[in-house]
């Protein structure tokens, strides 16, 4: 074993399963590919489980704006890479997994050889700057390794990655004038002034260190990295792109070339060789939060060698210790692509954060020091609570826990004392709505686990929840609900604090804190204040009490919703599915207005006036492209027809997923779609995060066994699986059939076998 697999072994949970592993390469079935075309917005290059680096191509540089104004062209780049895209523009460290929105693309390098070019040239002339052309018949992609041909001049280019260390190889043909180019100049969603300051420091003749400062996304972001060649360079230079003029030194210096120090707030480095045929060029490059000196030692910690190939081996490793944890059987190899996939994106995100030796830059920007948990960052929390996180507490609830604790960190450092939104890089950019870190919070709590201080959780929960100040939360206090002519998206707003605050309810009743019980118990009604019994929607609501007269319930914007309409909102009542169907009408009524949203057919228009909306993701009016949906399907376990929730769920699965670059139905949110496959295909799901049970759904494959962090084993049997034998006839778990279409977590938890026997009739008994 090598010294860095060693080193990264004893820094992660070993669970005391591995000799019960299967022996099948669970590997071969990863296709980072997935989601790289379209709406995905994932990324195809080498990263390892909730790795610090992400060292993936970027296939265009779209600035944010054109003319002065928004780009709708940048949405696509929200990963960089467009598989549709015929030119590669470099190598970057750091990137989002499947988001709506970007940020990162940092220290982009790229290799090229003959006349130095430090612009990156167009995609229709390629030739004009350093991109090159590629194909994807040269493009490998899988977990921990990225190849392709730079085919403009004939470089092999191939990465790999430690948890924080890029590792580059590239392949150069016989040149004279072989060049390595550091972008610093280059990011994902560039705004004008996004990049604040870089400086490029050349520690000697193999050696670079700097950072970065931007202001996108995250407004005060700072990374720095440490960057060493595995031969020297025989010369170097940069070009400042803001001005060309060089102060200091009263201009004694020719800065531009040879000169060690590089400062400037646009600067492209460039780092000159000679190569024969078949050389390879090797580039370790480290990241930190913190300073040079940590990227340094991350670099010298992680990877002390030049074995690129047992990097490449030690990152595959990681993944195939993941992957193993939930080992399913197929009979079909596009199953296992899907489901073995959707766990390599649901283990990229939320990401580590903090130097090998626990030292982080914290949302005060101060250094802080992670003592005896991992500290994480990423958390787009509005998406991943759904599913991401319950996924967390079954199969990585060490790693979930650490989270957490890297949530109350962030708490604890934050001006407006309250708990992540939507963070990265130790900045809240307040993305989305809800506070949905107390669903997180209370989900691992409830479940039993929370090796944190669970009293100090809570009361973070409750400051957050009484910010009056945020995001219209003072109306919905005093009020009962948001009102739409003082806060926009005010339906989704009312109704996602009311799931919260019941959540934070469940905490407070199992701690004993009653008064607390009955505050929160009482706000998480307040869905009922929106719902319109007249239109039979949730509709927004003003400041006088009157619904707002104009009112579409197929649109989207300027209806008091956000990513989604009142069809879909209309459902959103995770904590009370029994109280919503009253309210709708009752069973029946509700079950026909489920039937109703996956049939009826949107207009052309629909797509044509509303922003941001394609039909990708879209059944009916269903939307499995927007996280609002991912528990609708299965509702009708309330209306006392579950076998419509088996053949809605097994349609879903079908549909939205597919083996192929374009074969996600929208974004993949940070793991969250992933997320809602993993648990779907398995046969159950966390309609409602914040309670210990699951609902049963109708599992797409023949078995499955959990290996859990705790050693024990739960095993999913499927009789009489096959593609129209979507029907679930009973359900058995060890041995005494189960008759309301819910498994706990603490039966999963504990170990054991639950047996699905399937049908291709329904089972119309309710």
């Amino acid at each position: 074993m090598s010294r860095t697999m060693l080193l990264l072994l004893l820094t992660m949970p070993i669970p005391v399963f591995a000799q019960q592993k299967t022996n099948e390469n669970l590997l071969q079935y990863v296709k980072p590919i997935i989601g790289t075309q379209k709406m995905g917005h994932t990324y195809p290059g080498a990263t390892v489980p909730f790795g610090a680096v992400q060292l993936s191509p970027e296939t265009d540089t779209i600035p944010y704006e054109m003319n002065g104004k928004y780009n709708p062209d940048v949405y696509k780049y929200c990963a960089g890479y467009q598989y549709d895209d015929k030119t590669i523009v470099g190598f970057s460290h750091t990137h989002f997994s499947g988001t709506g929105h970007s940020d990162l693309g940092d220290f982009l390098i790229m290799p090229t050889t003959g006349a130095l070019q430090l612009n990156p040239g167009t995609a229709s002339d390629p030739g004009s700057g350093y991109r090159s052309t590629f194909s994807h018949s040269t493009e490998v992609a899988s977990p921990a390794y990225y190849k392709v041909k730079l085919e403009e001049n004939n470089i092999l280019a191939e990465l790999t990655a430690s948890n924080r260390v890029g590792f580059h190889q590239y392949t150069f043909p016989a040149s004279g004038d072989a060049h390595i180019i550091l972008d610093l100049m280059a990011g994902i969603y560039n705004y004008d002034n996004k990049n604040v300051w870089t400086f490029v420091r050349v520690e000697n003749d193999t050696l670079i260190t700097g950072y970065r400062q931007t202001n996108g996304w995250a407004r005060t972001r700072t990374v720095y990295f440490a960057m060493t060649f595995s031969k020297p360079f025989y010369q170097y230079g940069h070009q400042n792109y803001v001005n060309n003029v060089y102060r200091g030194f009263w201009r004694k210096f020719d800065q531009t070339k040879n000169f060690p120090e590089m400062a400037g707030r646009q600067i492209r480095a460039y780092f000159d060789f000679k190569t024969t045929a078949g050389e390879k060029v090797k580039i370790k490059f480290a990241l930190s939060p913190v300073s040079t000196a940590g990227a340094l030692k991350n670099l010298r910690t992680e990877i002390p060698h030049w074995d690129f190939e047992q990097v490449k081996r030690d990152g595959e490793a990681l993944w195939a210790h993941e992957l193993q944890k939930v080992v399913i059987q197929s009979r079909s190899r596009e199953e296992k692509e899907n489901f073995y996939t959707a766990m390599y994106h649901a283990f990229i995100n939320p990401t580590t954060y903090m130097d090998v030796d626990g030292q982080y830059r914290g949302l005060d920007m101060n250094v802080h020091q992670a003592d005896n948990f991992t500290n994480y960052t990423t958390f787009s929390l509005w998406d991943t609570y759904r599913a991401l996180h319950p996924l967390f507490n079954i199969v990585q609830p060490e790693r979930n826990a650490d989270m957490i604790r890297s949530m109350l960190a962030h708490y604890e450092q934050s001006a407006q004392h309250m708990l992540p939104v939507w963070s990265h890089y130790a900045n809240e950019n307040w993305c989305m709505i809800g506070y949905h870190s107390v669903s997180v919070i209370a989900d691992a709590i409830m479940k039993g686990n929370a090796p944190f201080d669970v009293s100090k959780a809570l009361d973070a929960c409750i400051t957050t929840a009484r910010h009056r100040n945020y995001d219209g939360l003072g109306y919905y206090m005093d009020m009962g609900y948001v009102p739409e002519d003082k806060n926009g998206a005010s339906v989704s707003k009312t109704l996602e604090y009311a799931y919260d605050d019941w959540c934070i309810a469940q905490v407070a009743k199992k701690l004993q804190r009653m008064d607390i019980y009955e505050e929160f118990i009482k706000r998480a009604s307040n869905y009922k204040n929106v719902y319109d019994a007249s239109v039979g929607f949730m509709r927004p609501k003003l400041s006088d009490g009157t619904f707002r007269k104009a009112f579409d319930e197929l649109q989207t914007h300027d209806q008091g919703f956000i990513e989604g309409n009142a069809w879909n909102y209309s459902l959103y009542v995770p904590h009370d599915p029994a109280g919503m169907i009253t309210m709708m009408g009752g069973k029946r009524a509700f079950s026909r207005h489920l039937d109703s949203l996956f049939t009826m057919h949107l207009p052309d228009k629909f797509f044509a006036e509303t922003e941001d909306i394609t039909r990708d993701g879209i059944i009916g009016n269903y939307v499995h492209g927007n996280e609002p949906s991912h528990h609708v399907a299965y509702l009708y376990n309330w209306t006392g027809e579950p076998w419509k929730t088996q053949e809605r769920v097994r349609m879903i699965l079908k549909k939205m997923y597919l083996p192929a670059p374009d074969g996600l139905g929208g974004n993949d949110d940070c793991g969250q779609m992933s997320a809602w496959y993993i648990f779907s295909t398995l046969g159950f799901y966390p309609v409602c995060p914040g309670a210990a049970t699951y609902q049963l759904g109708s599992p797409a494959v023949d078995g499955a066994t959990l290996h859990l962090e705790n050693g024990k084993v739960f095993t999913i049997e499927v009789k009489n699986q096959g593609d129209k034998n979507v029907y679930v006839k009973k359900v058995v778990l060890n041995g005494q059939e189960l008759l309301n279409n819910q498994l706990t977590h603490a039966a999963v938890m504990n170990g054991g076998t639950l047996i699905f026997y399937m049908s291709a009739k329904p089972d119309k008994r309710g």
